[in-house]
């Protein structure tokens, strides 16, 4: 997923223009604390959570609910496809009015946002759904044809714990799309992110490694070298960052000092400190170690623009963290060779589906399922991945 002002962490300390507030105003050292301990709590709990149900993915039999896979090769296109999605908007932006842009992402984020959070809702409903209550099957389907030439275009299975996710959400989304208001914003955020480390994973240490390191010269250029990724922060309005006031003890829910954190400072790390729940056999420790690594490199962030009043690219220190504490834990253990040569396997994914043709719909459980099919392992072993679909 490219999302443009997902690498920076920005706080209105730092500029005002970028946050879009009407007005400087100095917030109390409590309610800046306050706000970064926010972001900071905000963006674990995907990555925590996120992980923890991609386990469960991974022990799925069903291969529609399997996550995809990024090889190497994806983790290497990635920052170049990210770049150009961000000089597009650049481009937009500058030839096209800014007004009917952002109505047309609001529209399309509206309906991603309100599909994320339902899915990111159903474990908690499954949880809560009263028994008494009788739930209900349905299926949407859209053919195109007739007799042995029929196709299908959609075939989506849901029941009525998903329309009462689906109606909580679109109620969220009204109220992102009329108010813009902070805590729906927050929820759609955390949706994503938790949806992006959960229905995505990493091959192997060694992709996880291609792709921060492909982002972090991405954000360095982006920010440091040129004005576009400013730009298009000032002028894309979309919930992919999480914000929270600084003066929230002072002016309430009405409260518009945000300081903010970017998505992709939340997705890409999750994904890399997921694969390493499985790099040791009955042991966490290099999955609580990127953890902690993470917690660091966000804090250093933190403290870095705040001391200097400045806009930081999260990525600058989560990269180096990120990678470098696992990478210091194997070397004092003896065991870089292993981290870098582990794989994912059967023991991880024991059903991952491969992509034999592409389905109509991209996004559809059904039809994604019906393109899919899982092959045994040839010999000698190897394994195709599933390529995620960029959005």
């Amino acid at each position: 997923r490219s999302e443009p002002e997902r690498d920076t962490l920005h706080s209105d300390t730092g500029s005002d223009a970028v946050n879009g507030t009407a007005g400087r105003f100095v917030s109390g050292a409590e309610g800046t604390a306050l706000a970064y301990g926010s972001l900071l709590l905000m963006a674990l709990l995907p990555i925590f959570f996120g992980a923890l149900r991609s386990v469960g993915c991974s022990k799925s039999k069903s291969a529609s609910d399997m996550p995809e896979t990024i090889t190497s090769r994806d983790a290497a296109r990635f920052p170049i496809i990210a770049s150009c999605t961000l000089f597009g908007l650049y481009l937009f932006f500058k030839i096209f009015s800014q007004e009917y842009i952002n109505l047309l992402l609001s529209m399309y984020f509206f309906v991603l946002g309100i599909l994320a959070l339902s899915h990111t809702m159903s474990p908690f409903m499954c949880r809560v759904f009263p028994a008494n209550v009788p739930n209900k099957q349905y299926q949407l389907l859209f053919t195109q044809g007739s007799g042995e030439s029929k196709e299908e275009i959609v075939n989506y299975e849901f029941d009525t714990k998903d329309l009462i996710c689906l109606g909580i959400s679109s109620v969220v989304g009204v109220w992102y799309v009329l108010k813009k208001h902070w805590i729906a914003n927050n929820l759609f955020g955390l949706a994503f992110a938790l949806n992006g480390v959960e229905l995505l994973h990493l091959n192997n240490v060694s992709t996880g490694c291609i792709l921060l390191g492909g982002l972090f010269v991405y954000d360095v250029f982006w920010v440091f070298g040129t004005n576009v990724m400013v730009t298009v922060a000032k002028s894309f309005e979309a919930p992919i960052k999480l914000v929270f006031p600084q003066d929230l003890l002072e002016k309430g829910l009405d409260a518009s000092n945000f300081a903010m954190l970017g998505l992709g400072d939340i997705v890409i790390p999750g994904k890399y400190i997921y694969i390493t729940c499985f790099l040791k056999k009955n042991t966490r420790t290099y999955f609580y170690t990127s953890f902690l690594a993470y917690i660091f490199g966000l804090g250093l962030t933190i403290f870095i623009m705040h001391t200097f009043k400045h806009a930081q690219p999260a990525l600058l220190y989560l990269v180096p963290a990120c990678i470098g504490f696992p990478v210091l834990l194997a070397l004092f253990k003896g065991e870089l060779t292993e981290m870098f040569s582990y794989e994912s396997s059967d023991e991880v994914l024991p059903h991952t589906p491969q992509l034999t043709h592409f389905p109509t719909v991209f996004g559809s459980p059904a039809s994604l399922a019906n393109s899919m099919h899982v092959e045994p392992p040839p010999s000698p072993p190897g394994r195709r991945h599933v390529k995620p679909s960029l959005v």
